[in-house]
């Protein structure tokens, strides 16, 4: 009894000081990101090696939003985030990578030229979305379908506002808003103005396209 009276005591005493640890994220990632500028937030698998052609798409990607002004912010690993903080620094526009601290023992990919490192998943995720002119999805796993996901739900509930949530490579996405278009829609699980939420496009140059319309329509 005396021992497990003794553990409730340090686990009581210990989550304080998680409290402090969670404001000491926010704090460094609002420092260090509110001086960045525009911003597009890429998101896609770390698995795909340096061979694949998704690979070099996401390279692409980042170096034509980069010379167009845009900081790129990844979550600092390897795979797609690799190839977007690399088509950033060739362009040498602003490359930042948020990192995660998980189990695998995630390590950031050499083309990070600021680096941030995270304990909590929800803390590196207000990152993503508070700093971002755009989300920018690329092929990926569970992690890349939940920033998708949590992205629309933000929206579609106004807990933020509008930006535009760009899924690139309509091979691997179609079927997915087809699924999306023949359950949920059907069933009024949502309403076919959630739709406009997200765009799927094919190429480099129409996700510029897709955020300069975006932000020309709403100065108008």
């Amino acid at each position: 009894m005396v021992k497990r009276a003794r553990f409730q005591d340090d686990f009581k005493n210990e989550e304080p000081w998680r409290v402090f640890r969670i404001m000491s994220e926010f704090v460094d990632g609002f420092e260090v990101l509110s001086k960045v500028g525009p911003a597009v937030s890429i998101f896609g698998s770390s698995r795909i090696s340096h061979h694949d052609k998704t690979y070099k798409l996401a390279e692409r990607v980042a170096y034509l939003l980069s010379k167009a002004g845009y900081a790129i912010i990844t979550g600092g690993g390897p795979g797609i985030m690799e190839a977007a903080n690399k088509g950033a620094k060739a362009a040498r526009g602003k490359s930042i990578g948020l990192n995660i601290e998980i189990p695998s023992e995630q390590k950031p990919n050499p083309y990070v030229e600021t680096l941030l490192s995270f304990h909590y998943f929800f803390s590196r995720k207000v990152m993503f979305v508070k700093y971002a002119s755009a989300f920018v999805i690329l092929p990926g796993g569970f992690g890349t379908l939940d920033e998708l996901f949590e992205s629309l739900n933000l929206i579609q509930t106004e807990r933020i506002g509008k930006f535009p949530v760009i899924m690139v490579g309509k091979e691997y996405w179609q079927g997915l808003v087809e699924w999306i278009k023949r359950v949920p829609l059907k069933k009024k699980c949502i309403q076919e103005e959630d739709l406009k939420i997200f765009k799927v496009v094919e190429t480099p140059q129409e996700v510029v396209k897709a955020i300069k319309d975006f932000y020309s329509r709403k100065k108008t």
